[in-house]
């Protein structure tokens, strides 16, 4: 029996151009999570820090695969010098895939390096505790792990990981666009964006300048999402050109999250994968011809080399259809969650994140709280002698821009957006305050200003503030970019 035409259909030779991209790009942004986590996790989470690894590690070592991690070998144990060698090395291969080493060689070697870079990676973040637990670190670890298949110049693109990486879209868009609609009746009645940009977790530059728009804008911005949302992760399952234009639209709306907001690597993420939808054919088109240099023109050559009949190897084809089959066995329970009327947000279904459910902002937050610590050396203190932390992202001082960040994952800042909404008694603020109060160097490198310049003060406080964009005339007469008015003092979270 001749298995060749079965295999050809395996074959997806018309996506070489977004093999690049993803893998590319994928890459660079695991680059990124590593150098976030080189600069942050000791101080978040390593031997000295808010959660320390360590003491989790202890915790949970009577069920060790809950959290599988590197750093449960006694061959490796947890030393925040070993953090820092694992990220170096996961930014050393990340950085390889970037410049296409791995891709220039057989099927099989970007295969081992990626995965390579997904498992440090998942040792990292199986200790992150709440620091780690956004969805895009389980979508960057399911995107990683996937991408991992898709081979070579060596080999076709296979087309079943192809058509994974769109189902992994459809759950992240469609998802997304499910838990808004069963969520807040804001994103029903089309006033979900009368408040997004102003108390979103971080805004950026732009964010005022979105919020100020009309209201017919922001209505056409909601509109406009449940319409990408909803409708376009449906064409990436038709064929060309439907899938190219679900994707292109997709991939519009994220390059305007990105303008408007910081979401760490959330957006370029999605955006990497939906070009998953966009054929060679259409790439072309949009570019006027293939980019030189990136080795997708020496595919086809490669192949007819290898094989007369142009067809990826059969051990690698055998390797994609398991590891494929694997990944829809495991698709059973995130399907179902996009039809249930409790569907999970930012869930994974095992220990490795893979197939998980994904969705943000289904509960629109209106009104804008911010924490702001502050500090003093006096015995006595006047009103004055209060000074502020300012953090880096995070609004603080009103006469300061908010700041571009993404796709560079400001932990602490996010975690700090929750903090008005209830998590002012969690341990991991308790003990900021007191790392802060202390003078902790690990802390302050975090922050943007330290008034007191690592010494510890005398006493802190914690005031809550309400926090709205400054209006067209009250910016021209104060040069603010925020008000605010005070709400209340955190006593109970004051260190003793």
């Amino acid at each position: 029996m001749d298995i060749g035409p079965w295999l050809a259909l395996l074959d997806a030779h018309e996506y070489s151009i977004s093999r690049e991209v993803i893998q590319r790009g994928v890459a660079a942004v695991y680059v990124l999570a590593f150098l976030s986590s080189f600069h942050q996790f000791p101080a978040l989470l390593g031997e000295r820090g808010l959660l320390p690894a360590p003491d989790y590690l202890a915790r949970t070592a009577a069920d060790p695969g809950r959290s599988p991690s590197l750093f449960r070998w006694r061959a490796v144990p947890y030393s925040d010098r070993a953090l820092r060698t694992v990220c170096v090395l996961g930014m050393a291969l990340g950085a390889a895939v970037v410049l296409g080493l791995p891709q220039a060689g057989p099927a099989w070697a970007p295969m081992l390096v990626l995965l390579a870079m997904w498992g440090l990676y998942l040792s990292i973040n199986s200790l992150g505790q709440r620091f780690y637990g956004f969805g895009w670190e389980s979508m960057l670890l399911e995107t990683g792990f996937v991408v991992a298949f898709l081979g070579s110049h060596a080999v076709a693109p296979p087309l079943l990981v192809i058509l994974f990486l769109r189902w992994l879209l459809l759950r992240l868009e469609f998802g997304a666009g499910m838990i808004k609609m069963r969520g807040d009746a804001a994103w029903r009645n089309l006033t979900a964006m009368d408040h997004h940009h102003q108390t979103q977790p971080m805004p950026n530059p732009l964010s005022r300048f979105a919020h100020q728009k009309p209201a017919w804008w922001h209505r056409a911005e909601t509109l406009g999402s449940h319409i990408v949302q909803l409708g376009a992760p449906w064409l990436l399952l038709l064929p060309q050109p439907l899938a190219s234009i679900g994707a292109g639209a997709i991939i519009l709306t994220q390059l305007f999250l990105v303008l408007t907001g910081n979401y760490a690597w959330l957006n370029w993420l999605t955006i990497l994968i939906a070009t998953s939808g966009i054929s060679d054919p259409v790439w072309r088109w949009l570019l006027g011809g293939p980019w030189p240099g990136w080795g997708w023109e020496r595919t086809a050559d490669a192949l007819a080399a290898a094989d007369p009949a142009g067809l990826s190897p059969l051990w690698w084809q055998v390797i994609v259809v398991l590891v494929v089959a694997g990944l829809v066995a495991l698709s059973r329970r995130p399907l179902r969650n996009l039809f249930r009327h409790d569907q999970l947000m930012n869930a994974s279904f095992n220990r490795f994140h893979l197939v998980n459910a994904y969705g943000a902002f289904g509960s629109m937050t209106r009104i804008r709280r911010e924490v702001i610590i502050e500090g003093t050396e006096a015995e006595n203190p006047r009103e004055e002698d209060w000074l502020p932390f300012e953090f880096r992202g995070k609004p603080g001082d009103v006469h300061r821009r908010p700041g571009q960040f993404a796709p560079y994952h400001l932990r602490l800042d996010w975690m700090m957006w929750f903090v008005p909404l209830g998590q002012w008694h969690s341990l991991w603020f308790a003990r900021l305050l007191e790392q802060l109060r202390r003078g902790d160097p690990g802390i302050r490198h975090l922050l943007r200003h330290d008034p007191f310049a690592g010494r510890a003060p005398r006493d802190l406080r914690v005031r809550v503030f309400e926090y709205r964009y400054a209006s067209r005339a009250e910016r021209r007469a104060t040069g603010a970019f925020w008000v605010r008015r005070e709400v209340g003092e955190l006593t109970g979270a004051r260190p003793g």
